[in-house]
């Protein structure tokens, strides 16, 4: 199982699933990230925290925790 938090700057994965609960689940949904869209990581901030990802054509930040949830392949 590799997450969006292990995936290096300048490739492009697919989602596969989903981890966590309830609202912080539902808040990855709402910002785009759903099974089977793909993620281009842009860039990783000096201390390796926020990520920024470009997803459904816009760019996005996301704290390693989040992208810790977000199984991909």
């Amino acid at each position: 199982m590799k997450t969006l938090r292990e995936v290096n700057v300048g490739e492009t994965v697919k989602v596969v699933r989903l981890h966590g609960e309830g609202a912080v689940k539902r808040r990855i949904m709402d910002m785009g990230i759903t099974r089977g869209v793909e993620v281009y990581v842009r860039k990783l901030a000096p201390l390796g925290d926020p990520i920024e990802v470009n997803v459904r054509d816009y760019e996005l930040s996301l704290r390693k925790a989040d992208a810790e949830m977000i199984e991909v392949e």
